[in-house]
């Protein structure tokens, strides 16, 4: 990989990193068609996505924990099921017709952006808590896992709206996916990495800029970002994501 193939992927990274950071969805949908289409062969693309998902989101939860934002009842549940998952996504991959799965998942996400713009979600009380909430969130994590490995996104993009839905504020719900993601993420590249040879230096490159862009992220959210504005950038960058599906479902 030439000097003006990094030039160009670190400082689109450390971006993608610190915007998807503040919404806890990972920026594994946006790394994948761009390494791709920059000559990163896809199964060395996907497994270094999910990678980075899982070192980007890891110090942003840091940050959202330092901040109090992270519900780990409920959390917990969504994050330990979705390792389970995101694997045997990640595995079905060759096997699934990708244009059917492309277009049911950008209809989902159009949805889920749309709620996160109008909805208002009932907070989620303690008493709303335990079985039920273990119940939800494992629903959750495994969804969001298999269809996160499936298509090596990581499964933010589903978690954060459900959590919204559940009653969580979107900073307390974004703070929340990210610690599932990391998880999922990393499993979810454990089960693709068998399928491809990883460029070291590429990997620890990208881990240094989407660290970097993480920190920044999370930190402008923790700090500079009301929820009602978080909402409307979660509700954009799904927007965007179920056309990036979309075009993918119809090239």
């Amino acid at each position: 990989m030439s000097l003006t193939f990094y030039l160009i992927t670190a400082p689109v990274v450390f971006l993608f990193s610190g915007l998807t950071a503040m919404a806890g969805v990972g920026a594994a949908f946006l790394f994948v068609p761009f390494f791709y289409y920059l000559g990163v062969p896809l199964a060395e693309a996907a497994p270094a996505a999910l990678l980075l998902n899982a070192i980007s989101l890891s110090l942003a939860t840091v940050n959202y924990w330092r901040g109090r934002l992270i519900d780990w009842r409920v959390a917990l549940p969504v994050g330990v099921v979705a390792v389970v998952f995101a694997p045997i996504g990640a595995r079905l991959t060759p096997h699934v017709d990708k244009t059917t799965l492309l277009v049911l998942f950008a209809v989902f996400l159009a949805f889920a952006g749309a709620m996160m713009l109008f909805y208002q979600s009932q907070a989620l009380t303690q008493e709303a808590g335990s079985k039920k909430v273990w119940l939800v969130g494992a629903g959750v994590g495994g969804t969001a896992g298999f269809i996160g490995g499936l298509l090596g996104v990581g499964g933010g993009n589903i978690i954060v709206p459900a959590l919204n839905w559940l009653g969580l504020d979107a900073k307390r719900a974004s703070a929340t996916s990210a610690v599932a993601v990391v998880f999922s993420s990393l499993s979810g590249f454990l089960g693709h990495a068998t399928f491809g040879k990883l460029n070291m230096t590429f990997l620890g490159i990208m881990a240094l800029m989407a660290a970097g862009g993480s920190l920044a992220g999370s930190q402008l959210m923790k700090e500079k970002l009301s929820s009602s504005q978080l909402k409307k950038i979660i509700g954009v960058v799904l927007w965007l994501v179920a056309a990036k599906m979309a075009f993918d479902a119809l090239k």
